[in-house]
């Protein structure tokens, strides 16, 4: 089984911020257990017009994320409280 590497956009920083410490730790362990069970998850589309980005709940937050299989990558793009997840500047491609 291949290890998935996990990296972060430069937002997931801003976002972690707007966390209390412990919920921000917690988000964290959360994307790299998403990396290191990338094989084994079904990983659902986010939406149609966002080909390619994937949501994984925690509690209340959810992690934005997508997967490159060829280079065995979970990049994740955003970490945002779930009242945020639509809002159009919230979800960005980079």
């Amino acid at each position: 089984m291949p290890w998935y590497q996990v990296i972060y956009l430069p937002a997931v920083l801003e976002d972690l911020r707007a966390a209390e410490p412990t919920t921000a730790q917690r988000l964290l362990d959360k994307t790299k257990w998403l990396a290191s069970n990338a094989v084994n998850l079904r990983h659902e589309p986010l939406h149609p017009e966002l080909p390619g980005m994937i949501q994984y709940a925690a509690a209340n937050w959810r992690i934005l994320y997508s997967i490159d299989r060829e280079d065995h990558v979970v990049a994740i793009h955003r970490i945002c409280y779930r009242g945020q997840l639509y809002r159009r500047h919230t979800i960005q491609k980079d």
